[in-house]
Order: C-alpha cells, then structure tokens, then sequence
C-alpha cells in the first residue's frame, strides 16, 4: 500500500477482512474503515473483536438501519457518529434491465440462497409438501450451492417432491436472471440475514418476493411488494406461496412495479459506492489514492 500511495483502506465485512485492516494500521498501515454486513459480524462480536474494530475505525457502515442499530449495541456511544447507513445495491445489468411480467401460465417459485443452516431451507421443502398435499400445482428452483445439498437431496427425496422441487448448483448472474424471468414469485425464508442483495435483483426485474422478517429486510420488502412472513413458520411461508399462486397477474405486476422502482431508488451500485468514496475523501486529507 505504500508503494501505491494508499491512504486509507476500506474493507467489507467485519469478519476476517475488518481484521485484517485494522492489523495493517496497527503496524503503521493506512487507516481504514469497515462494512458490516451481517449476520457474522452480530452472531459473535465479542469473538470477532467487533466493538474494538469500530473504535479503532475512521468509520463504519451499516447496509440498513438494522445493522446501524447493532453496531450501536456493540460499541462506546461516543463512537455512534462514526456509524454511516450505506445501502448495498445492484449494477446496470440488473437495474436497466427491461422489465417483464411473469410468463401468466407459470407457478414456478425461484429461490437463490447458500445451502447453509442460516437460509431456512428445509423449512421451505416442508412448506413445498404442505402445498403438494394441499393439491396446489408449482414447481420450485433452489439456486445454489453448500454444505446442506446432501441434506437437502434427502429431504426432497423423503418428500417424494423430486418432480416439484429442483436444486440448480451455482449459476452466473446472466442465468439467474433467467431463472428470474420465468418465475411467478421469488422466495427466501431466511432465518438470519444482514439485507440480502439477491432480494433486490429479483424486484429489479419485477419480481414480488416472500421473505422473512428479521433483519433489514422489512426496510425493503412489505405487503406492497411480496409477502413478509416470520421466520420459522412453515404455516406462514406455504400461506404466503398459495397466496402468490392465487394472485391475479394485475396483482403481481402491481408488487413487482413497486419493489423494482423501491430497487432503482434505494440500490443503486454506483451511486452507493460513491456514499463511500465520499466518507473516505472526508477522513483523507490528501484525498483517495
């Protein structure tokens, strides 16, 4: 970093990366700053050295209000004016990318998420038998990779839902918008969360969406936009599906419309990443290098 005249070093994630900036100052490196994203950083913070990270900070970013609110928890009161709301947000792939409604014929469900205990997937296959036995006609997609997949192949399995639910592995971006294009509705029934980006790429292309409320997620999806459900309910999370089955295409292009518009004002990439650039000029003197 000398060689390349930085002055200041800003890392994402107050996990392993914060760390590793806040070891670089101590050895006469830059100064830094941190986004933290959640859940990690707020399921350990004393194990992650959290409150130290932010007092040695220039400043910190939370990517919602939720997460503000945690970084206040677990730090000194005199560093609270350090904290900064900066949203994540999507690139012009997503954001100009022509909005479609869904196929009408379809029923197909998308679901994006890490095959890990923390994405609440296992509730969601049960949710998929309680419709199936309900005699409710859908399919679901399950993007993605992880350390549930064994798990997950068995429970679909065990459910004799391999004709309804299919898990797809990892997938480009390209193709997940693809995946997006033909579904009714996008689901996720997270049981922990920071403000998942992947809840804003599918409003981007008009696409309600059912997830649960914890986190920062009622900072962005309510009834105006998808279904918002509590976590852990198996009743809730397959109500909400029927519901998004039995909505009319009037009714699905109106909550799509309005996430998508919520997405291009609240998520923008580029502008966000200038939120930051700006909090760095005005802890660098010399400007950013």
């Amino acid at each position: 970093m000398e060689q390349l005249r930085i002055d200041h070093l800003h890392a994402h994630f107050g996990t392993n990366p914060a760390a590793v900036a806040a070891i670089t100052r101590v050895w006469g490196g830059p100064a830094f700053s941190f986004t933290a994203h959640g859940p990690d950083e707020f399921d350990a913070p004393i194990a992650l050295s959290l409150p130290a990270k932010i007092e040695h900070a220039s400043f910190v970013v939370g990517i919602s209000n939720y997460g503000c609110a945690q970084l206040m928890r677990w730090s000194d009161p005199q560093c609270w004016d350090k904290i900064k709301l900066i949203g994540c947000g999507l690139d012009a792939a997503f954001l100009e990318a022509v909005a479609e409604p869904a196929p009408k014929a379809t029923t197909e469900f998308l679901c994006v998420a890490r095959l890990s205990a923390q994405k609440g997937l296992p509730l969601l296959i049960a949710a998929c038998g309680r419709l199936r036995d309900a005699g409710e006609r859908f399919t679901l997609t399950i993007v993605g990779e992880g350390e549930l997949r064994e798990s997950l192949e068995r429970e679909i399995r065990a459910r004799d839902l391999s004709d309804r639910v299919t898990l797809a592995g990892s997938r480009s971006a390209a193709e997940i918008r693809e995946f997006l294009r033909g579904a009714r509705a996008f689901v996720l029934p997270s049981f922990a969360e920071g403000l998942p980006v992947v809840l804003m790429e599918a409003l981007s292309l008009s696409r309600p969406v059912i997830a649960t409320a914890i986190a920062g997620i009622p900072e962005l999806v309510d009834g105006q936009c998808g279904w918002l459900i509590p976590a852990g309910s198996e009743e809730a999370l397959a109500g909400s599906m029927k519901a998004a089955l039995d909505a009319s295409p009037e009714d699905l292009a109106a909550k799509g419309a309005v996430g998508r518009e919520r997405v291009r004002e609240r998520h923008d990439a580029a502008r966000n990443a200038r939120l930051i650039a700006a909090a760095i000029t005005a802890e660098t003197p010399s400007g950013i290098r």
